[in-house]
């Protein structure tokens, strides 16, 4: 029988709230960051190779529409994987309305953008479209983004710094499809897994008020959850939010409210909300609960309430179906069997040379694509609805002759694309928090006071406690293992979020060093220089869903559908996830919704209902 202690109450409905991200929330209703100028992770000249033979072996397909006689769960053309011509019928109906000897329109796709969003966008083109022709815009010198891996020269060695995500869950519905990416792209033997056995998965922390709490958890046994509930400070208010199922559901007129609203409202009070799910919400998107959207971060525990009067009781009754509900709705992959068992015991994964490794893999698969077009360090200036061509006309910095294009994904944050265009002006308002990324290198591999994942600070620790404004740190040498070349510890150290909003400057990278190792030696009492240090500054690097997000996210998809006819389809962290994986997901959704019938959308369709 499941425990009924408050963590279980509270801790494990938070949870489940995130197994299942945030931006899969609109869909279910309907069906941090510097690799260096050179790029950190490279493929081998074997893998390129392979690539090349895949990329061959994928066209001798013929051109396919949007629809084919045979597909896979993907709807991926099982002629076009397997490296088979279409029938002669098929082929004959592909064609009709062209005279002998014509060839079909060429249709030209502009991805803006290119991290992992727009990577991914072009992936999905290329792969589903073969004969189309995609052309990538990136302002900056490196493609990748946020995904930003990179290798450090210590005594003896090699070590590997972390600037932005770091490791993926695999047991999400959205994970599936970057599973699938993964297999796609060879990466298998490139992947590092976490164990759920592992000390950074069974030990997760909260400082508060001037120590580390370990969360209830696996691993420990009743009587050390009760205790801990019991005696630390951090869980004052754990009984009150017991009582949650006893509350009146909220009133039918209340369209959204913010984290912490909603928190008070259901757990009896502000101490849940400020000591436990600040913390958790300082983790994902280093914002602050008293602005960000409890209707679309915590949707699942919204839709819980609406439906059955109590977060408790929805969850007992509806998680099982809510989870096949997803998987069936996003029409998830069937991934390799080696790859799902090895990853049927994993708490999280990654690569051998980080994150940054999926982002170069992509990288280089595209680059072997004679159809597929980098225009790197050329900003957007300007996208527009071309009337002549019923089609996409984008300007750049480099080029103010402006290019024409069947249709585009914008990639781009929200708030950029809409200095970009007169028509999404719902975007305009749109938020990002700056954080600041802190990675140090220690040799001693024990140096730590505890083993785990890591800790986390809420926003309620008193300010003597953390003048430095950090968010938490991350205890990198122990949750993932196999990327180093030489012994040691890592930690990161995340810095800022929304406690620098309104900031006109921020800390350079001597200060930023100096005050991730005073929160390190004020935490967990480490005194010692570093061997190594790495500093980066992320601006704007999480958007914030903030309150009325869903109402923003319908009035832009009106104005993308009235100023460019469904030619244009957003995706990215701006609109439903700020993961990694929502945004592979994303990517994936637009381009099959263009395979499936053309493309009238805006990426922003499950909002609209």
């Amino acid at each position: 029988m499941p425990s009924q202690l408050p963590e279980h109450a509270v801790v494990s409905l938070l949870k489940q709230c995130f197994e299942i991200p945030s931006c899969q929330a609109p869909q279910l209703r309907r069906h941090v960051f510097t690799r260096s100028s050179t790029r950190a992770v490279r493929p081998s000249a074997s893998y390129i190779q392979h690539q090349q033979k895949c990329y061959y072996t994928q066209n001798k397909a013929t051109y396919e529409t949007e629809t084919s006689p045979r597909t896979n769960s993907l709807g991926i053309s099982l002629a076009h994987r397997q490296g088979r011509s279409q029938s002669p019928v098929f082929a004959q109906q592909q064609t009709r309305g062209y005279s002998q000897g014509s060839q079909l329109p060429e249709r030209r796709f502009a991805v803006l953008g290119g991290g992992v969003t727009g990577l991914s966008s072009a992936h999905y083109l290329a792969q589903e479209l073969p004969n189309a022709k995609v052309v990538v815009y990136e302002s900056g010198d490196n493609l990748g983004g946020w995904l930003k891996s990179k290798y450090v020269n210590v005594k003896n060695g090699k070590i590997l710094f972390e600037q932005g995500p770091r490791t993926l869950r695999p047991s999400t519905p959205a994970s599936l499809v970057t599973l699938e990416m993964v297999e796609k792209l060879g990466l298998e033997d490139e992947v590092l897994l976490t164990s759920k056995n592992s000390d950074a998965a069974k030990n997760r922390f909260i400082y508060y008020p001037d120590h580390l709490v370990r969360m209830p958890g696996p691993g420990q046994d009743l009587y050390s959850m009760a205790w801990s509930v019991l005696t630390e400070p951090v869980f004052t208010g754990a009984f009150r939010a017991m009582l949650e199922v006893t509350r009146d559901p909220r009133p039918p007129s209340l369209e959204d409210e913010s984290i912490a609203s909603f928190t008070n409202r259901r757990f009896g009070g502000p101490q849940i909300g400020d000591n436990i799910v600040s913390a958790v919400i300082h983790g994902i998107y280093a914002g602050d609960i008293y602005q960000l959207s409890a209707k679309s971060i915590f949707r699942r525990l919204w839709d819980f309430e609406h439906q059955h009067g109590s977060v408790t009781e929805g969850a007992a009754v509806g998680m099982q179906s809510t989870m096949a509900k997803a998987k069936r709705d996003i029409n998830y992959p069937e991934t390799d069997i080696s790859l799902r068992g090895r990853l049927k015991g994993a708490s999280v994964y990654t690569f051998k040379e980080g994150i940054g490794q999926l982002s170069a893999a992509l990288e280089a698969s595209l680059r072997t694509n004679p159809n597929v077009e980098f225009k790197i360090g050329d900003r957007v200036t300007s996208v527009e609805y071309d009337t002549e061509s019923d089609g996409i006309s984008i300007k750049t910095a480099l080029n103010q002759a402006p290019e024409t294009y069947t249709q585009a994904i914008s990639a781009l944050s929200g708030k950029t694309l809409s200095t970009l265009t007169p028509s999404v002006l719902s975007l305009s308002s749109m938020h990002a928090v700056t954080v600041m990324v802190v990675n140090l290198y220690y040799s001693d591999p024990n140096i730590l006071p505890e083993r785990g994942f890591g800790y986390l600070i809420p926003r309620s620790i008193p300010f003597e406690q953390n003048p430095e404004c950090a968010l938490g740190v991350v205890f990198d040498s122990d949750a993932v293992q196999g990327q180093d070349t030489v012994p040691g510890t890592k930690v990161t150290v995340m810095l800022g979020g929304h406690w620098w909003d309104g900031f006109s400057s921020y800390p350079d990278e001597d200060e930023g060093a100096a005050m991730a190792k005073t929160v390190l030696r004020r935490h967990l009492k480490i005194d010692v220089e570093p061997d190594a240090v790495n500093v980066g500054l992320q601006k704007d690097c999480i958007p914030q869903y903030v309150v009325g997000h869903e109402k923003r996210m319908k009035a832009a998809h009106g104005e993308l559908m009235q100023g460019f006819r469904g030619k244009l389809k957003v995706a990215g962290n701006s609109y439903m996830g700020v993961g990694l994986n929502d945004c592979v997901m994303a990517a994936r959704d637009i381009v099959m919704a263009i395979k499936r019938g053309g493309g009238g959308g805006t990426g922003l369709e499950s909002f609209k209902d």
